[in-house]
């Protein structure tokens, strides 16, 4: 199964990607064993985030909007955010602006 490499520009992604990159820099690590790791972490973060419960809507203003290689991308302004959580918590917050990547998550397999 292919898992997709957005995660990695994360700030968690990032901050992986520079200790591998420092690490193979001082011969801690060889390059191919720095990406087996960067191939764990992207599919962990794929599957972790499938294991998500919680429910989230937004509403926004729609600024930009563009479909590519079978890659949604969303730029919105004025976003609120309700979450509500197993225990019926429902948590707010607003943003200036965001910006959302969206991926097929089927393998040609599901389709």
């Amino acid at each position: 199964m292919t898992y997709y490499e957005l995660y990695r520009r994360s700030t968690l992604g990032m901050t992986l990607t520079d200790a591998l990159d420092e690490m193979v820099t001082n011969f801690e690590l060889t390059p191919s064993v720095a990406m087996k790791v960067l191939v764990q972490f992207d599919k962990c973060m794929s599957e972790a985030l499938n294991r998500v419960k919680a429910k989230t809507t937004f509403k926004g203003n729609l600024g930009t909007y563009r479909f590519c290689d079978n890659v949604w991308t969303f730029i919105l302004s004025d976003v609120t955010f309700s979450t509500s959580g197993a225990g019926g918590e429902i948590a707010t917050a607003t943003l200036d602006k965001l910006k959302i990547v969206a991926c097929d998550g089927r393998t040609t397999s599901d389709v």
